[in-house]
Parts: structure tokens; sequence; C-alpha cells
């Protein structure tokens, strides 16, 4: 056994130095196993509920993949394995057919550690099995919105690539279920979809956070002229800029992140960088804006940048950053709820509230998946979603050998 994984790190080194794609064919008779480690796990970037049997949860992982529970959390399989890629940026359910699933691909949180997608796929039985549906070049697919009304009408905001200037930014949509995509909002090459929300009450009417960005691999720049609220009420048709003169801060801007209040839709939240960050609101439906805090609302906008709204209280939000901010007056005050203790590991990037009790939450993090039956009061953490983000791994020359790794933010781990 040692020998054989000597010679597979040695072929891979040597395919990688010399520049060339490794053809999968020559793994498909390798049968990988799991070997640990146990209780732990890693970045969770999107949770989906199916609200038909909310004991039916998929997560996506930054380089775990698609996982699935049928009950409620308790034992999960993974459902994307076979697929080209394992870096999710999106899960979402067709809420009319949940046995309809979509998955974009590329973590939509940039950091110098992140993968690139293989654009999005689609699942019409449940993952069992997927087809790919294009956008194989927008690297990073951070939102996914099905219209209620008509679900072959699906838009996906792409972030685009991390590394460089890309023409496959923006937001894209089909009106035949992935057939065809058509470009729908392009600002320019270094800009792409930060984030992109529609009114729970009209699903035709979207907004769209667009976010001038570049990473190289000793920096990272957020922001710039270029960045930008855009606002559709024609699903995506035609396109609306909301500027200083409705209220949003003057200057270069960077990641924006939005909510709709889902029981008065009128209401809407933006987190706004910029050279003072800001919460603000709309009582308009995303027309006028103006800004609610600056205080405690969080930290590296560029990796966060994520606000969610109580289902069935307009003024509860739930903020996420290296801890998660909760406000009950509409984000006048924050207060903080979730942070280095409680079970719970900092770095929150996906959150979901139960439509129809508030006290059912589920949030994803760096250190893998919490849920909370109590309203954030207590969490129990999901012991056993094997997704943790190696940065690298080696054995030793005992025998039999121990294999150590080193993970991101969750330490490093030797077992035999």
């Amino acid at each position: 056994m040692k020998s054989f994984f000597s010679f597979f790190l040695i072929f891979f080194s040597f395919s990688f130095l010399a520049g060339q794609d490794i053809d999968l064919e020559h793994f498909k008779a390798l049968k990988f196993r799991n070997i640990g480690p146990a209780g732990m796990s890693g970045r969770i970037t999107s949770i989906d509920v199916n609200l038909r049997d909310k004991d039916h949860i998929i997560i996506g992982a930054a380089s775990g993949g698609v996982w699935e529970s049928r009950n409620g959390g308790i034992s999960w399989k993974p459902i994307f394995d076979d697929q080209p890629t394992q870096s999710i940026g999106v899960v979402k359910f067709n809420q009319n057919n949940p046995d309809e699933i979509w998955v974009g691909t590329g973590e939509g949180n940039p950091r110098n550690s992140h993968n690139s997608g293989a654009g999005i796929f689609k699942s019409i039985d449940g993952g069992k099995s997927w087809k790919f549906m294009g956008l194989k070049e927008t690297k990073l697919i951070h939102r996914i919105i099905i219209n209620e009304l008509n679900p072959n009408q699906v838009l996906v905001g792409a972030m685009g690539s991390a590394w460089g200037d890309s023409e496959h930014r923006g937001v894209y949509r089909t009106n035949n279920g992935g057939k065809d995509w058509d470009k729908m909002l392009y600002i320019d090459q270094n800009t792409g979809v930060a984030d992109m929300v529609a009114d729970p009450s009209n699903p035709n009417k979207i907004l769209a956070a667009m976010w001038e960005f570049h990473r190289t691999p000793w920096g990272f720049n957020s922001g710039g002229n270029n960045s930008g609220l855009y606002l559709s009420y024609d699903g995506g048709e035609n396109w609306k800029e909301i500027t200083k003169k409705e209220g949003l801060p003057e200057g270069d801007k960077g990641r924006i992140g939005l909510a709709f209040a889902p029981s008065k839709s009128n209401i809407v939240y933006a987190l706004i960088e910029a050279d003072k960050n800001g919460l603000y609101k709309s009582i308009d439906g995303g027309e006028k804006w103006s800004m609610v805090s600056s205080k405690n609302i969080g930290n590296r906008p560029f990796y966060y940048s994520e606000l969610y709204v109580d289902p069935n209280n307009e003024n509860r939000i739930y903020n996420l950053w290296s801890y998660v901010s909760k406000s009950e007056d509409g984000g006048r005050t924050f207060r903080t709820i979730m942070d280095y203790g409680n079970n719970v590991h900092p770095d929150h990037h996906a959150f979901w509230i139960d439509p129809d009790d508030s006290n059912y939450l589920i949030n994803g993090n760096d250190g893998g998946l919490n849920i909370s039956r109590d309203g954030a009061k207590t969490w129990q953490f999901v012991l056993n979603l094997p997704v943790g983000q190696f940065y690298h791994v080696d054995v030793d020359n005992d025998f039999p050998y121990n294999v150590y790794g080193g993970m991101q933010d969750n330490g490093s781990w030797v077992g035999p």
C-alpha cells in the first residue's frame, strides 16, 4: 500500500509539473476510501432545504462537493463525487419539484485558497445523476435564482475568475431549463456578481450587487468605481443602476450583501463595503436607500458580506462575518450571538432559516455545519461531514505509515 501511494504521488507531481491535464480515465479503477480524520469538517458555502420535507437538506462545501441528509442532519452522503470539481458556490432546490437540484460550482469567497469551478449542473432525480448545463468559463458561480412562477427560467450570478480579466462574469439567464443561456447584465472584465436576490412577492424583481475585484498570489483588491447595485423588474431583461442619488455611498464600493424581508418585501437590506462600511435599508423595494448603522456590522467584507432576514420578522437580521451578529430592530443595533464559544467555529458563509419556524436555523462556517432548534441559543455541530480543506498532506517512514495534514483554519492532524 505504501509503495502504491508513493507511486501515485510521484505520478501526480510529474503530471502537474509537466503542465499537462490529468486524464481522469486513468483513475477510474481506483477505489478511494475515507481515512479521516473524524469529528472535524470544513468550509460550508451553501445550504438549502426541501420545503416539502425539511429533513431533506443539501449543502455545498468549498472543496468537499455536495452532500445530502434525509433525516434532518443526522447522517449524510455525498451526491456529487463523480463530477469534475468539488468546489461548490451554491446549491438550490427547485421548490416546485424538489427532485430538481441545481449546483453552481466555484466557491464565491475568493480567498487565496479558493478553487475555481466548472460551470453549472442540474439533477432531475434528486441528486442520483447530474447533467452539465454550461457556463464552464464563469469559474465562480455564487448565486442561483429559480423563478417560482416559471421554473424553466433560472438566473445565475457569476463572479467570474478571481485570478485575471474575464468576460465570463455577470448575470446569466435561461428560459428553457438550462439548454441556452444569455448574458443579461455585464459591467466589465473585472466586475462580477457578489450577490443577487429576488423579491419574495414578485420573482421577476431582481436586485444584483456587482463587485469589482482582483486577486493575485500576494494580495487582493476589493472594490472600484464599477461596483454597484442594479435593479430589474422584468426578470433581468432590463436593469437600472442604483446610485448616490438614491442614497448609496459615494465613491468606490466593494462587496455588497443583499436580503429582502420575506414578510414585508418592500423592506430590503444591503451591507456595503465602502470608504465607510455600512448597513443600508430600503423601505420601497430597493429604489431609495439610507444608512441604518455602521457599528458592529462585521469585518473582512470580501470574505463574508452575507445577510439573512427572518421570514417572519422584518426587523430580525442575521449578519455573517467572523462571528454572527443579530439585530432585532431593523439593523440599528447588533449583538454577537455566535463567537468562538457555543460549539461553533468562526468565519460564517451560509445560513438558512425555516420559513415556518424561526427557531430552526442552519449555519455553515469554516469549521463545518451547525444546527439550532431554539433560535440560536444552542448549536449542535455536525460531526460527520468530512469536507475538510487540506492545504497539504504527507506520510512518514513508519510501518505502517502515518498520514499528516494541515487544514484551512482547523489545525494539523495525524493518523495511522
